[in-house]
């Protein structure tokens, strides 16, 4: 350290504490210059002194009312916290440990210390006990802070101050603190502070919260009742800041341990309704209550069903909610219907009323949720008041998603009571029920376009015509996109011409809002119709280049670039032939576009990735010529960084809300962090758009795989946003398979299949890096889908390194699901679950089926591609895969365990015979199993083996005749759903008469296999069957033939059958072969049994064979 610095250190840190104090106020100036200075001299000072600038802050803060007390706390904490990256109190010397503990003990007993310090302080106290704790090294403290909380004589500030220390080490003291349970009934019962008994609140949630078990926790019950009373106390006196802090603290008790409430639920509940439903309060606290309800609620995985005992109080929570959407002003903003105002007249109490709406619903169901609205609806429905008939089907609106299932069993009635309501006077209460129907037919299909588009529809077209409310007008054509997208085009094709009709109309009024959602009705009539929209194009889509053209100027910029995605869907839909024309010069006016200088915001952007992807689609290999435009700026958008900011949470960030609409805020620990969505979007439509474009064009896409593998492959870990990773996810195997086929036809510019080997290494390793960190289960899905795709096209250019790490990580997979799975078993066990938590589990493990199906595809793919190489690996996976063939694992799970041994067992033959102990008998006992897929893997299996186990499956022959015997001959055997394990079993049965006839009785065995001839389901092993009936005549086998050939006619028949199918049931090599085969019966036979032969069969066949023994 230079002489100069050496002076400044020891003028800042000496006696006297005035260079301090003045180095701590630059810290926090406003001006640049001398903030950073005053950063830089910190920094150096926490380098060179750090135990003098930590005992010197430490001196500061015994002087509380200073105004640097506040900044020296913090920093100061920055010093002692474990978790800061200024962390510098194990470099200290020990006496420098010593004082430092002293000091803040000291400072932390000072009488009347500001709340500006005294929370600050705590922190730091904090943060430097939970290093020093699991060491017992600060004796000190425990006693400071027992005898802060409990003794009489303690000022209430420094009582508030321990209880929030204790709150925090709450998991470092639980076992060891003395008398607890006392220390906290006191502090909730303090006589005079509203602030201790929120204090005590604190301790005693993080307390219960951090106990290890349900019986520790239960011990500390008895504190509900004054937990609610500090609640109520602090309400009682007006101190509204202090209940929301409770009301704060509480909702973390709902959410993270709902069954500690559970005893006393009812009282808990009704005190909080209690608080939404008073007038008085502000609408914060309020809120806060409701929040309580609902996290409750939504507390599914801990407390499963609770809240649907209370369906009394659920009703309240309704009313409440209801009442909340009363909050809504009639703003002549809104009757302009200038697009910017949509939400105009709209409280904060009515967007969050109707946010709780969906969770409530989400959370309970529809059996809980529609009694308690079919009681509230009427009333709303039947008043004078526009508020309350709007309110009515805004909540119709919410409780859709989470009503489904019981609301399509209701179907006319729910989406009656919203089409009344289109011939409503207020043109508010018309635009909220046409807003239902939207709602409706997202969460309601596709079963009300199904069942109701006949009144739907026409309500919808009739509700265009309100040209005196253009707002209503544009909401009626944007509802026409909900409704189209679960449409099938049968259903929507005969309303076409009106709705066509009308929609132009509308793209020729002066109000730039109804152009707009027109073009959005028409782009997704065309894209749900197809070709049935190539009738309207000549009419359309001159409008559509006309306002492409013409919408120039910047308040038009979505109107213009509302008219690229019509342009572009209208043209997927009618296909290549018919806009072709049109095509290049709506391309011509996008690269000028692209071209020219563009605003930041400017959503023409983002909607011109999407045209540019649909118009490739569209014109497939033609639109190469313009993938060198396209390219630059949609890499520039894949690759834009998230916009991310980290900010201190403060109690006012209690929600996490933004002020600006385009930031998405969540808040970690004492972190808030804000994400701008905007860029979050666009990044994500390029990355799907990359992945379109590898997709459609293939090994014309070979020049741009560098650029947009190293731009996604790093995308694959981005968790900010969920549609960037499933695009990077996707696009994986698709830039493998363009460098394959580039590679194979001579396009990949002289490279060959060491790029291809380069590229795999590069995709394959990143893709199991992140099958076992993705948090979200059907992404994981996701990740083994690509993988298995991807390993399919790197084939045997993969190391074994390689297969050991995609085994490792699906070892990990196997073990997370099975995990999930337990602690879903857990779940099922709780008081109140009840058959709507069933319903929700049974869908969370199908997720898990899923998963395991793409683990089951992924080791059959690695056994086929490797064969015998796989069976070390194979031999580590059978401890995870042999206990999933248990009768207590569910079919799906013995299915893929299954698929996953026949798999090993055809592609490694006779080196995998070694497993057939361990699997064998599973499989004979899985062909008795209720799942028809199940016993289709295990017939499967079963011929697999008698094909390939020679003497190590002679044992099991007789024993698999009887199993396939009562496969084949089950009553409903022929059934759609069990034909698959028949053809199966029938094909198994074929392999045992073919690979071990001495050890049946093949003159039983051969007719009855024969008996089930053809087989028609599954096509690949109906081939196999009946080439082999083919080979087994050829050689005139005399158990084929039987006893003066007494089964020929039965052969015949099965040849006439299949030879009618045309190519379905035997390849063309096979056919030849039958039809020889007859032509020589033809001419050896004698006539009286060819005649015979011949009038057995169906006149049809006769016909059939005739024609084909004749050609």
């Amino acid at each position: 350290m230079d002489p100069q610095a050496q002076a400044d250190a020891a003028a800042v840190l000496g006696a006297d504490p005035a260079a301090l104090t003045a180095l701590l106020a630059d810290l926090t100036s406003p001006a640049n210059e001398a903030r950073s200075r005053a950063e830089q001299q910190f920094h150096a000072l926490r380098g060179s002194h750090p135990d003098a600038l930590a005992l010197s802050l430490a001196h500061l803060l015994l002087s509380p009312a200073h105004p640097s007390a506040p900044m020296a706390a913090v920093l100061l904490r920055r010093l002692i916290a474990p978790s800061s990256q200024a962390f510098v109190y194990p470099a200290m010397s020990p006496a420098t440990q010593s004082s430092l503990r002293a000091l803040l003990l000291s400072a932390a007993s000072a009488p009347a210390l500001p709340r500006s310090v005294s929370r600050k302080l705590s922190d730091a106290v904090a943060e430097l006990a939970s290093f020093l704790l699991p060491a017992n090294a600060w004796p000190d403290l425990l006693s400071f802070l027992y005898k802060s909380i409990d003794s009489q004589s303690s000022p209430p500030g420094l009582q508030e101050s321990a209880l929030n220390i204790l709150a925090r080490l709450a998991s470092h003291l639980a076992a060891v603190f003395p008398n607890l349970h006392g220390l906290l009934l006191a502090a909730l019962s303090h006589p005079s502070s509203a602030d201790v008994r929120v204090a005590g609140l604190n301790a005693a949630i993080s307390l219960i919260q951090s106990l290890p078990s349900a019986g520790a926790r239960d011990q500390f019950q008895d504190l509900l009742p004054a937990m609610m009373r500090a609640l109520a106390e602090s309400l009682n006196c007006g101190n509204e800041g202090s209940a929301q802090e409770a009301l704060e603290m509480m909702i973390e008790l709902a959410g993270s341990e709902p069954r500690f409430l559970r005893r006393q639920l009812p009282d808990v509940i009704a005190s909080m309704l209690q608080i939404a439903e008073a007038p008085g309060l502000e609408d914060g606290t309020r809120h806060l209550a409701v929040e309580f309800v609902v996290t409750l609620a939504e507390a599914r995985e801990r407390a499963p069903g609770m809240m649907r005992k209370l369906p009394r109080y659920v009703g309240r929570l309704f009313a409440v909610l209801m009442t909340m959407l009363l909050d809504v002003q009639d703003e002549p903003a809104w009757h302009a219907a200038v697009s910017e105002e949509e939400d105009a007249g709209e409280t904060g109490s009515y967007v969050f009323a109707q946010e709780c709406l969906d969770r409530i619903a989400i959370a309970v169901g529809g059996n809980t949720i529609l009694p308690v609205a079919a009681e509230l609806l009427p009333s709303f429905f039947s008043s004078e008041d526009w508020k309350r008939r709007h309110a009515a089907l805004v909540t119709i609106a919410q409780i859709a998603e989470g009503s489904a299932k019981v609301m399509i069993k209701n179907l006319e009635q729910v989406v009656g009571m919203v089409l009344n309501s289109f011939q409503d006077p207020h043109p508010r209460v018309r635009w909220a029920a046409i807003n239902a129907i939207g709602q409706l037919s997202t969460d309601l299909g596709p079963e009300l376009q199904n069942q109701l588009h006949h009144v739907v529809l026409p309500a919808l077209a009739s509700a265009m015509d309100d040209v005196q409310n253009p707002r209503v007008q544009a909401h009626a054509a944007s509802a026409i996109l909900n409704f189209s997208e679960n449409c099938r085009p049968d259903i929507l094709t005969p309303y076409l011409d009106g709705i066509v009709g009308k929609l132009l109309l509308l793209l020729q009024t002066a109000n730039q809002m109804v152009q707009e959602a027109a073009l959005t009705a028409l782009a997704s009539a065309a894209d749900s119709s197809q070709e049935h929209f190539q009738k309207y194009y000549d009419a359309v889509m001159p409008y559509l280049k006309a306002i492409l053209m013409h919408a120039t100027d910047k308040s038009s910029r979505m109107l213009r670039a509302k008219s690229m995605e019509c342009i572009s869907l209208v043209g997927m839909a009618v296909g290549k032939q018919k806009f072709k024309d049109d095509a290049k010069h709506v391309m011509e006016v996008l690269m000028t576009l692209q071209g020219s200088q563009m605003e930041a915001d400017d959503p023409i952007t983002s909607y011109m990735l999407q045209a540019w992807a649909r118009l490739c689609k569209c014109l497939g290999q033609d639109f190469l010529p313009y993938m060198s435009v396209v390219m630059p700026p949609l890499l520039q958008s894949a690759q834009l960084k998230p916009d991310v900011s980290v900010t201190s949470a403060g109690p006012e960030d209690r929600n996490g809300e933004s002020d600006d609409e385009g930031v998405e805020t969540i808040t970690l620990g004492d972190k808030r962090i804000g994400i701008r969505t905007s860029l979050l979007e666009e990044k994500a439509t390029a990355c799907n758009m990359l992945c379109c474009y590898a997709d459609e064009l293939k090994e014309g896409f070979f020049p741009w795989i560098d650029q947009v593998t190293t731009t996604l492959v790093p995308l694959l870990k981005f968790y900010f946003h969920e549609e960037v990773r499933k695009a990077a996810i996707s696009a994986m195997p698709e830039l493998l398979r363009s460098a394959k086929l580039a590679i194979e036809k001579g396009q990949a510019q002289g490279r060959d299949k060491s790029y291809l080997k380069q590229l795999s290494d590069y995709i394959v390793p990143a893709l199991v890096e992140v099958m076992h960190k993705e948090p979200e289960p059907q992404i994981c899905s996701s990740i083994l889908e690509s993988l298995n795709e991807s390993v399919q096209l790197s084939g045997t250019l993969l190391e074994e390194n390689q297969v050991r790490s995609i085994v490792e990580g699906v070892k990990e997979v196997i073990v997370a699901s099975a995990n999930r799975r337990i602690e879903r078993t857990e779940r099922a066990r709780a008081e109140d679950f009840d058959s709507e938590e069933e319903e929700l589990l049974r869908e969370e493990n199908e997720q898990e089926d899923e998963i395991l199906d793409q683990v089951g595809d992924c080791l059959g793919t690695l056994a086929k591609t490797f064969k015998t190489y796989f069976l070390p690996f194979f031999d580590e996976l059978s401890m995870y895969l042999t206990p999933m063939l248990g009768k207590d694992k569910t079919s799906e799970e013995r299915r893929i365990a299954i698929c996953i041994f026949d798999d090993v067992a055809e592609h490694c033959r006779e080196a995998a015979v070694r497993y057939y102990d361990a699997y064998l008998p599973s499989l004979l006992d899985a062909c008795t199993s209720e799942n028809p897929d199940v016993r289709q893997a295990a017939v499967y299996g079963i011929g697999i083996c008698s094909e390939f186990g020679g003497s190590a499956f002679r044992p099991h022959t007789g024993e698999a005749l009887s199993r396939l015997y009562n496969v084949i001959k089950h009553p409903n055997a022929l059934d759609l759903d069990n034909a698959m394990a028949y053809d199966n079993a029938v094909s198994a049965l074929g392999k045992i008469c073919r690979f071990h006839r001495d050890s049946i009785d093949a003159s039983q065995v051969i007719p009855a296999w024969l008996s089930c001839l053809p087989i028609k389901n599954d096509l690949i092993e109906a081939k196999l069957v009946h080439e082999q009936l083919c080979e087994m005549l050829e050689k005139s086998e005399r158990e084929l033939l039987g006893q003066n050939n007494q089964y020929l006619p039965k052969i015949v028949s099965v040849f006439a059958e299949i030879l009618c199918a045309g190519k379905d049931l035997a390849s063309e090599q096979t056919a030849s072969r039958m039809v020889n085969l007859l032509r020589q019966l033809q001419t050896t036979l004698p006539p009286s049994v060819l005649a015979s032969t011949w009038s057995s069969l169906q006149p049809q066949q006769q016909l059939a064979l005739q024609s084909v023994l004749s050609s």
